[in-house]
């Protein structure tokens, strides 16, 4: 795959789970040229798209605001606290060893779905650069970090990632069906995460899905106060 368009997929999808501050779903059409020239199917042809920004606003909170757990590595699969401590440390190795932080105008944990996509993003990004400039080494080490970092983190936990978010509807009342937009979007990335991971020659052992685990639900999931509404952009900076 070409890396510079692995990086675009990797910084769309990484922007669409974080809490929106626009109409990333205009973008689409966009997504969609370039997974044909992946060769992978986009699978969001014909899903349902809010109409306008407080739509899509309301459709993440709907999906995520009661089960915000579930788009944290550490919170699928990790059986105790010391194991999680180990993981979010070894996460966060990965980002210094490419002079990244977890921060920007997002201030999330490191093992957050879209901080994770993101670093994938910008590892890809710094492969093109190389090869563009013929400087194969370093090249051949953002490919190396790529290929450690979905065997150890994304690409293990992405597919129990999709399911769960996929089958809200049965375990959260008010929940969107699988068909709505977010649970056709975490397939989307569950497809082209274990896609890209193929190519890469990884074949992640898959963490099991250790189940639900709610997030206490505030009075009013519409409430402005709501921490994550003034978030947005890059969930990784140099």
């Amino acid at each position: 795959m070409n890396p510079v368009a692995r990086a675009q997929v990797y910084r769309f999808l990484a922007e669409a789970f974080l809490y929106p501050r626009d109409l990333w779903t205009e973008d689409l059409p966009l997504l969609a040229e370039i997974l044909d020239r992946l060769g992978l199917p986009d699978g969001l042809r014909d899903v349902p798209v809010p109409p306008d920004l407080e739509s899509l606003q309301s459709e993440h909170r709907r999906t995520f605001g009661a089960t915000g757990s579930l788009t944290y590595e550490t919170e699928c699969g990790i059986p105790n606290e010391f194991q999680q401590s180990q993981e979010l440390a070894d996460i966060a190795g990965f980002y210094r060893a490419f002079g990244l932080q977890v921060g920007g105008e997002v201030r999330e944990r490191p093992d957050h779905i879209a901080v994770e996509l993101d670093f994938m993003h910008v590892v890809a990004l710094k492969e093109a650069y190389a090869l563009d400039r013929g400087l194969t080494e370093q090249a051949e080490v953002c490919l190396d970090a790529q290929r450690a970092f979905l065997r150890d983190h994304l690409a293990r936990w992405i597919a129990p990632f999709a399911e769960a978010v996929s089958r809200l509807e049965a375990v959260v009342p008010g929940a969107p069906g699988p068909e709505s937009l977010y649970p056709r979007l975490a397939r989307l990335a569950q497809r082209f995460v274990l896609a890209d991971a193929e190519r890469l020659g990884i074949r992640p052992e898959e963490r099991p899905l250790a189940g639900l685990r709610a997030t206490p639900e505030p009075p009013d999931l519409d409430c402005e106060a709501c921490p994550i509404a003034g978030s947005h952009g890059a969930a990784v900076e140099g």
